[in-house]
């Protein structure tokens, strides 16, 4: 099997990372992927969606958000078909170097309660749930 490369998202991975994301993300208890808020995503951040490819192929995804003081970390997702083959490692060490040449002295990912998939992997990263803190949301 060839190796993943690395790549940033453009807007026209767009339509394919919604389609991605709705088979290897997790999408519980949060809003619906949109091409509209992944397009003004990337017009405000081009480096934000790191990509991992195989043949031309999309299997991995991370989103390296910055807002220039505090970096987040979403959307890691692997495709189920290419999991544990190191795609999510070079994911996030891509998305970690990005971070820290922007000046992040700390890293934070959500993960939901339950989502022991993700939470193994991030575990695996050194990072922990942060128990002083606990997230709040207001849709609109």
């Amino acid at each position: 099997m060839a190796p993943a490369s690395l790549r940033t998202a453009s807007s026209n991975d767009v339509e394919a990372l919604i389609e991605f994301w709705a088979v290897a993300g997790e999408n519980d208890a949060r809003p619906v992927d949109s091409a509209h808020a992944t397009h003004q995503l990337l017009a405000r951040d081009p480096d934000a969606v790191i990509v991992a490819e195989r043949d031309h192929v999309l299997v991995g995804t991370v989103i390296a958000g910055w807002d220039g003081w505090r970096a987040h970390l979403y959307r890691l997702a692997v495709h189920p078909d290419h999991r544990r083959q190191g795609i999510g490692h070079l994911l996030l060490d891509a998305a970690e170097r990005h971070l820290l040449t922007l000046g992040a002295t700390r890293f934070d990912a959500m993960v939901l309660d339950g989502n022991e998939l993700g939470a193994s992997a991030w575990r695996a990263r050194g990072y922990s749930p942060q128990h002083e803190w606990r997230r709040w949301v207001r849709p609109v």
